[in-house]
């Protein structure tokens, strides 16, 4: 391994957070990072910790075959509600997303404890204010909501064939999301 990959290593194993490409620069100077990093990847591929990039970041974390060995000390975070699931799915398919629009595709109002929950959890943030009437907030996912759902990016969100493949769609999810989809639809036209 070279010095370069060995500066990545101790700096990615002392980080707090996960690091971008340009943070790492800051802190071991410039180089031919991409290379070192996927050198990395390689050599720590199967073992019980892999070096992993989410969201355009990188870091260590434990290989998912051994996380339930460290579940047992990790404390359980309680379960979203149903309102928080969609609520947080909704913002996650149609980000930046206004409050008023999540209301208008789950066909019901939306409490604020809700949104709150969801940013408390740092998976939601706040990403702007939309040119209207109003000016309403948006809502967007952060990178905290890709690392623990395992997503890269959001492209890997699985689709409706996925989701009706994997037995996870009934009749009513599909004309939900089909509804869905029209409304972004509808939105996107009025980008143009």
């Amino acid at each position: 391994m070279d010095e370069l990959a060995r500066a990545v290593e101790a700096t990615l194993f002392a980080s707090e957070t996960p690091l971008t490409v340009a943070e790492l620069a800051q802190h071991v100077g410039e180089g031919d990072l991409d290379a070192a990093l996927a050198q990395l990847a390689e050599v720590y591929q199967g073992h019980g910790v892999e070096l992993v990039e989410r969201g355009g970041r990188w870091h260590f974390q434990t290989a998912p075959d051994l996380a339930h060995l460290l579940r047992r000390t990790r404390e359980e975070p309680r379960r979203l509600s149903r309102a928080a699931t969609e609520t947080l799915a909704i913002i996650a398919y149609h980000e930046p997303v206004s409050r008023a629009e999540i209301e208008a595709i789950r066909g019901v109002q939306i409490s604020k404890g809700t949104l709150d929950v969801l940013m408390e959890a740092g998976w939601v943030r706040t990403a702007g204010r939309r040119e209207g009437p109003g000016r309403p907030l948006l809502y967007a996912t952060t990178a905290e909501f890709l690392t623990h759902f395992g997503l890269a990016s959001r492209r890997d969100l699985p689709g409706i064939d996925d989701l009706k493949a994997a037995g996870l769609l009934d009749p009513l999810d599909e004309a939900a999301f089909a509804a869905m989809g029209e409304l972004q639809l509808e939105s996107g036209d009025e980008d143009d």
